[in-house]
């Protein structure tokens, strides 16, 4: 066994506000004492404003091997990677960024994949699925496009920002193939419901959807990590529908992530 944190700790931190429901950094740093690798994952509160002077700190302390994106900068930091994924090019949106050779940065988005896998091994069948995603942000954007590859029949978008689903739109019409459409908050008729805004996160947010729409064959996912069920998920559980949460999402991208981060 490791015994670490030492002078040869490579550092992961995570960078959010707020941070404190943060999952990942015990499971990534046991995630790498599994895998032999003298590696920590360590929180660091980040308010929207901070960013760019924390990014120049960041950078310049050489033992900082990768860095883990959480709201409210992951379209913000994409600016500080010198390169990266086709998906985070595509929304120009990050996830988790490592070094490069030179020091610099790569950039990734791990949100849809982490989500989809979620479903799937809570009992989610995409294939040819029916979809409602409510949020159409850095985590939807990315949520949609592996709903897309995951083979879904139509995926209708929703977001309080117009625009913002417009967008969306427009950068998917080539994956979509006429699947993708924008439309309400209504799950009516849909084998699926995503949740990626962060209705939830605070006491007294309303549901994103009216929860007396949900069906018990539809089946209820939510992005929000470390909040237990959320009241989104309390009122779809009462609906009889199979459910995945944050936490969940959070622990199918752990292999994805460490793997990223270690450029396997």
């Amino acid at each position: 066994m490791l015994k670490f944190p030492n002078g040869e700790t490579r550092l992961f931190p995570i960078i959010g506000d707020p941070v404190i429901y943060a999952r990942s950094p015990e499971r990534l740093t046991a995630g790498f004492e599994r895998r032999g690798h003298n590696g920590a994952c360590v929180p660091m509160q980040t308010p929207d404003g901070a960013l760019a002077a924390v990014m120049r700190g960041l950078t310049a302390i050489p033992n900082i091997d990768g860095l883990l994106i959480t709201m409210p900068h992951k379209f913000t930091s994409f600016a500080y990677c010198a390169t990266g994924s086709e998906t985070a090019r595509l929304f120009g949106v990050v996830s988790v960024m490592r070094r490069n050779v030179d020091g610099s940065w790569h950039g990734d988005m791990l949100d849809g994949l982490a989500f989809v896998k979620a479903q799937v091994d809570e009992g989610a069948k995409p294939q040819g699925a029916r979809v409602l995603l409510l949020g159409a942000g850095g985590a939807g954007s990315a949520i949609a496009l592996a709903l897309l590859d995951a083979g879904v029949s139509e995926l209708i978008v929703h977001d309080v920002d117009a625009a913002r689903s417009a967008r969306l739109l427009e950068l998917l019409a080539d994956v979509g193939r006429g699947r993708l459409k924008a439309g309400p908050p209504d799950p009516t008729g849909c084998d699926m419901v995503c949740n990626a805004t962060p209705m939830g996160m605070a006491a007294g947010d309303p549901l994103p959807i009216d929860a007396s729409l949900l069906k018990s064959s539809m089946f209820v996912g939510d992005v929000i990590a470390g909040h237990g069920v959320t009241p989104f998920l309390k009122a779809a559980k009462e609906a009889g529908c199979k459910t995945a949460n944050g936490d969940q999402m959070v622990e199918a991208v752990m292999e994805i992530m460490m793997d990223f981060m270690l450029d396997k």
